[in-house]
């Protein structure tokens, strides 16, 4: 009778067990749903910032993760109290999760590969050909090709101010603008040639992204997407490293402090004083937004965040131009009854 009892408890046990990874995966499943209408850049997870860029002649490994605006990359966790079993619960659903974002789309990496393909073409001065392009895609994703170069064209046109045109619908060849309709000449990373704001721009939205202050690390994924690297020279940016820590926070568009007790040396980044005069965190939304093809309002938590920031700058406004107003109208009314004593 004892071992009948036991036996018994044995199958409950293992259909519990089968019981919870159901109910993990179908939560994987369920989280992967939600970032998947939300996500600005795909971020692999496996390229710490240190690590040498990627060739982008060749495909990628393994699954890339995505990180949703409102939700960062952060990723389930379980309690230090669990049991051994609920961490591979854990791990299982995480892994479960990363297999489902790949599988539901798996252009991102495609797109990071084409814009830095594109920049090449274009810091050589070679010309840009539907032939070449098509060819450059991995063939697994052909069908997937006009989809991929726009949303290449769109990161490049929204980041970067570089407009890729059809010159000759004859040959199918491309050609990049500026923003004021001229071909693109002349060195690259000259801001006379292509201003650097909406770079910029996207730097500050990270910030405010993750909480208004961003690691370094937190940023180099982020940038992973876009195939800029640390340590790599990019055709517009130059040295992404030194233009990011030296460049704008001399500008003043990035506050840089280094965090207490890290060994190695670890960074932060804050807005500076030029970025809060010139822009805000409503523009910096947008831009993200656009990234997604959403809007603003998309996000909630960041738009209501915007908007406060929005009526703060409206009232400090009002207050500068309500002051010299009164002290204009006080100094009116002196005079006035300096003269009727007169």
């Amino acid at each position: 009778m004892p071992r009948r009892q036991k036996s018994k408890h044995h199958v409950c046990e293992k259909c519990q067990k089968a019981r919870s990874e159901t109910q993990s995966l179908k939560g994987a499943q369920a989280t992967a749903a939600e970032v998947e209408g939300s996500v600005p850049c795909p971020l692999p997870e496996d390229s710490p910032p240190s690590s040498p860029a990627p060739d982008p002649s060749q495909e990628p490994q393994g699954a890339s993760a995505t990180s949703s605006l409102e939700a960062g990359a952060s990723g389930p966790t379980s309690d230090a109290s669990g049991t051994s079993q609920d961490k591979k619960s854990v791990s299982a659903s995480q892994a479960a999760l990363a297999t489902l974002r790949a599988r539901r789309d798996p252009i991102p990496r495609q797109v990071s590969k084409l814009m830095q393909y594109l920049l090449q073409k274009l810091n050589r001065k070679e010309p840009i050909t539907h032939n070449a392009l098509l060819k450059f895609v991995n063939r697994r994703h052909k069908e997937h090709f006009p989809e991929i170069l726009r949303r290449a064209s769109h990161h490049l046109e929204l980041v970067f101010g570089l407009e890729l045109k059809e010159v000759n619908t004859n040959s199918h060849v491309y050609a990049f603008f500026n923003k004021l309709g001229l071909p693109i000449e002349g060195d690259l990373s000259s801001d006379e040639v292509l201003p650097k704001t909406g770079f910029v721009m996207l730097l500050l939205g990270v910030i405010f992204m993750k909480g208004n202050r961003a690691t370094e690390e937190e940023i180099w994924k982020f940038l992973d997407a876009l195939g800029i690297y640390p340590g790599k020279n990019h055709p517009i940016l130059g040295e992404p490293r030194t233009f990011i820590t030296n460049d704008l926070v001399q500008q003043k568009q990035l506050v840089c402090h280094q965090m207490p007790d890290s060994q190695p040396p670890s960074y932060v980044f804050l807005w500076g004083p030029k970025a809060h005069a010139e822009t805000s965190k409503m523009k910096v939304l947008e831009v993200l937004a656009k990234l997604n093809n959403k809007a603003p309002s998309a996000f909630p938590s960041l738009y209501q965040e915007a908007l406060t920031d929005e009526e703060d700058k409206a009232w400090l406004r009002a207050a500068v131009m309500v002051g010299p107003f009164t002290k204009a109208t006080t100094s009116s009314r002196a005079k006035s009854c300096s003269s009727s004593h007169v």
